[in-house]
């Protein structure tokens, strides 16, 4: 299910894991989704509701519940300038 954020500009944004539909039914991540050389930081894809691109951005494996809503819409907001979150 994916995880829905606000971020200051209005604009709700939806994340899901890179590759969900490749989950095993435990729900554990696809190695498809692993950050290369990264033993616990996967690739997670935000959509927004608006006009603003998607992005990806690499994040922890409990980034679901490990996560504040403001670490992630900064973690979006590095993605978009390029950065990307490591």
């Amino acid at each position: 299910m994916p995880r829905e954020v606000t971020d200051a500009d209005g604009t709700t944004w939806s994340c899901t894991p890179a590759y969900a539909g490749l989950a095993t039914e435990e729900g554990a991540l696809p190695d498809a989704a692993r950050v290369d050389g990264s033993e616990d930081e996967y690739w997670i894809v935000c959509t927004p509701s608006g006009g603003a691109q998607t992005v990806r951005i690499a994040a922890p494996a409990d980034w679901e519940r490990g996560w504040s809503d403001e670490e992630l819409t900064a973690a979006i907001r590095e993605g978009r300038e390029g950065a990307g979150v490591r």
